[in-house]
């Protein structure tokens, strides 16, 4: 008996923690679908979901009104969680963040140039603009997130100084940048900016939900495909390569796969702050360093707090909104400063 438990695979406890996180994703997006100007209890959500119910009213409040906007705050969750604990295993660095060095900013300003220069290109409009928006969403974090990359090496590694210094101009030039497409663009837009500034899942549609699925089931898939080598290069470039590690083709395709993940999402909602943080060092906690249960569980842990985080939104100031991103950030910056404080303490000693 004793021996047999001694030789249980160490993915016994990762998988029931991924289980016990899905359980609680479940029941934090019933509550999400509940929680609103009209009040629905869980058996309410439930019979509403499967149809059994004889509550057209709560169906349609359900369906319509409120799932496209909790299904993209599951996706855009899971989405930043899968680019933060795949940043910071490529970066070999627990701070880097999407948000925090300006590969979600620099998505942002790629989609609102779309919106106010590419009504200069001929047909723009309908199907086009569907496809330019999270095209250009995706060429600015990819772009962006190269940068940063290249920026924060220094003899072979990361360092936290250059990445933090990097992301700062970064998110001054891309703010700056917004900042210009604001004052030329018309009202309208100018109110499109505001929403990829502060946050919302308000713009939620089935299409968009679908297609920020299709990117977020990508990029988790073909990052748990280089969990081994992620989990390799966190022994260092050279000790990877010795171990069989193409670490250029590995590096290469982290940041496409972080950007195809960062753009979709960023597209959709604007930036949401911290996510790409906090989120995988939850997971880090639940599960330990290992990618194979940490993208999954970073991917959980996303989309919990980012439901959390809308269904307070919603509900708090109503029949006002707050923005999401603001209650992200309100989050995501003190557990930033407790990062760096812990990490400066470490270095001292």
């Amino acid at each position: 008996m004793n021996a047999r438990t001694l030789t249980l695979p160490a993915a016994w406890p990762v998988a029931t923690t991924l289980g016990v996180l899905a359980a609680a994703l479940a029941m934090t997006v019933v509550l999400a679908l509940g929680s609103g100007a009209v009040a629905l209890s869980p058996g309410a959500v439930l019979a509403a979901l499967t149809g059994t119910g004889s509550d057209d009213g709560a169906a349609l409040v359900v369906r319509t009104l409120r799932l496209p906007r909790v299904m993209l705050g599951v996706i855009a969750g899971a989405g930043l969680g899968i680019a933060g604990a795949a940043m910071q295993g490529l970066m070999r660095n627990p701070l880097a963040d999407p948000g925090l060095i300006g590969v979600s900013s620099g998505a942002a300003l790629a989609a609102a140039a779309v919106v106010v220069l590419g009504g200069l290109l001929p047909g723009n409009g309908g199907a086009l603009s569907a496809v330019l928006l999270p095209a250009a969403a995706f060429t600015g974090a990819a772009l962006t997130t190269a940068l940063v990359y290249a920026a924060s090496r220094e003899n072979g590694r990361s360092s936290v100084t250059r990445m933090l210094l990097s992301g700062i101009a970064i998110n001054a030039l891309t703010m700056s940048g917004i900042g210009l497409l604001m004052f030329m663009g018309s009202d309208a837009q100018v109110r499109q900016f505001t929403f990829w500034t502060l946050g919302s899942l308000a713009a939620a549609t089935w299409p968009g939900v679908a297609a920020a699925a299709a990117a977020a089931a990508v990029a988790l898939h073909a990052l748990l495909r280089r969990a081994g080598p992620l989990d390799a290069l966190a022994l260092g470039e050279a000790q990877a390569g010795h171990l069989g590690v193409d670490t250029g083709r590995l590096n290469r395709s982290c940041v496409l796969l972080i950007a195809l993940s960062v753009g979709a999402t960023t597209a959709l909602t604007g930036t949401l702050g911290f996510i790409g943080l906090i989120a995988p060092h939850l997971a880090r906690r639940l599960v330990g360093p290992a990618h194979a249960g940490l993208l999954p569980a970073s991917a959980l842990c996303g989309a919990v707090l980012v439901v959390l985080a809308d269904t307070a939104a919603r509900t708090w100031v109503a029949p006002a909104e707050l923005p999401i991103g603001v209650l992200t950030a309100l989050i995501g910056a003190p557990f930033f400063m407790m990062l760096l404080r812990s990490r400066a303490a470490r270095e001292l000693h």
